[in-house]
């Protein structure tokens, strides 16, 4: 979930020496028999690459470092993953605070991504315009009949948050729902019912509002497209080529091991939230989970534009959205948000001061990805939180303090 405007819980016994000693023995040899296949497999930390970068650090390691300890401190952060890196090269890798009591944060354990996700969407649909598979102005009435207005209604509205769709996330009766039942299951159509109970804030194409029906549909039709499940559909475009191997789907809220454990206070009570049920994000098979040295080269990937032609990077950057966005009689202010050159919305993207990024923030998780493409420089940040942290996402605050230290003349000013 984007912030414009902002979810696996975790037994031997021995009756006779002579059993004991048997068993024994075959644990044994089934331990030696799989131990090189089970290293490799998730939730093993043995032969990890995203591990605490070595030490004695750099200079400028250690000045992000000290930035990174003192937001921890200053935001009262249970924990802050962060990998930073220059034209590919490591800058600095590491992880502070815990992920339970008593279990310290790593670099490698993993947490839910949320519109990282759209990045991927909108990038594997600038492929598929380059390959000539379909037009960005192909209005979507074939893929998506039951849409209201499909007849004018295009790829790139939905990929650019130009529809004028209500935005189920932002609906106090979702909100009311969702609150009462952290770990309910939601289907596509279950939620598009709450934009579909509304009128369009305005005529398709004409302003700006996020709304993340507009993804939930836009992945639904790359499906139809292609004939492809999404989940396969990232992985052969975009999470594979970019060797995101710890960068996966999860049609369950399970969480591939070593985990980042989350808690959050939004209803009122400071209480775990890992677990909870995270469908209402995305469309299935685009619901992610990563770590933050994934993130780090997601954010170079996509920022760079990577996967695509320079012209379809153009198109990422700005479908157009520049220059919309502007309060209605029937669109609030706060719905919608001006786009201008130094703060605006692409295709899965915002561009901010020249930074590409994206910033999931939901149930106790927040992270950025940000790449600034003049620098080559990839930030990389998740933060968990404690009963005292500021609301918000805090990721995106110790990225800014990074950013201003590393690349002060383009500032990471996401608020």
């Amino acid at each position: 979930m984007t912030r414009i405007p902002s979810p696996a819980r975790s037994g031997a016994r021995a009756r006779a020496r002579k059993v004991f000693l048997c068993a024994a023995l075959l644990a044994l040899a089934v331990q030696a028999a799989v131990a090189p296949a089970s290293a490799q497999g998730a939730g093993h930390r043995y032969g990890s690459d995203c591990v605490r970068t070595a030490r004695p650090l750099g200079d400028e390691a250690r000045e992000v470092l000290a930035i990174t300890r003192k937001a921890k401190a200053d935001l009262h952060l249970n924990s802050v993953e962060l990998k930073v890196t220059r034209g590919g090269r490591e800058i600095l890798t590491d992880a502070l605070g815990e992920s339970m009591t008593g279990v310290p944060a790593e670099p490698d354990m993993h947490f839910r991504a949320g519109s990282v996700a759209f990045s991927y969407v909108g990038t594997t649909l600038l492929q598929l315009v380059q390959e000539g598979r379909v037009g960005l102005d192909d209005t979507v009435e074939r893929w998506l009949p039951t849409l209201p207005m499909a007849n004018r209604i295009t790829l790139r509205m939905l990929a650019s948050n130009t529809t004028g769709l209500h935005d189920y996330v932002t609906d106090p009766a979702f909100l009311a729902e969702l609150e009462a039942h952290p770990f309910r299951h939601w289907t596509p159509q279950q939620l598009l019912a709450y934009p579909y109970s509304h009128p369009f804030w305005y005529e398709p194409g004409t302003n700006w509002s996020y709304s993340h029906a507009n993804y939930l549909l836009l992945i639904q039709a790359l499906e139809k497209i292609t004939g492809t499940r999404i989940d396969k559909l990232l992985r052969e475009r975009v999470t594979g080529p970019l060797g995101l191997d710890n960068t996966r789907n999860n049609f369950t809220p399970d969480i591939p091991r070593p985990v980042l454990h989350a808690f959050t206070s939004e209803r009122g009570l400071y209480e775990e939230s890992t677990f909870w049920n995270p469908s209402w994000t995305t469309a299935p098979g685009a619901v992610i989970t990563t770590h933050v040295c994934d993130l780090a080269r997601s954010a170079a990937g996509i920022g760079s534009g990577e996967l695509i032609s320079r012209s379809s990077y153009r198109t990422l950057l700005d479908p157009g959205t520049v220059g919309l966005g502007h309060p209605t009689a029937t669109c609030p202010a706060t719905v919608c948000l001006e786009q201008t050159e130094a703060k605006h919305f692409g295709l899965g993207v915002i561009v901010i001061n020249g930074w590409v990024l994206q910033n999931p923030s939901f149930s106790g998780y927040a992270a950025i990805q940000a790449y600034l493409p003049s620098d080559r420089l990839a930030i990389a940040v998740n933060a968990t939180k404690t009963k005292d942290t500021p609301d918000g996402n805090m990721a995106e605050v110790v990225a800014q303090r990074i950013a201003a230290a590393l690349a002060p003349g383009a500032p990471l000013a996401i608020v």
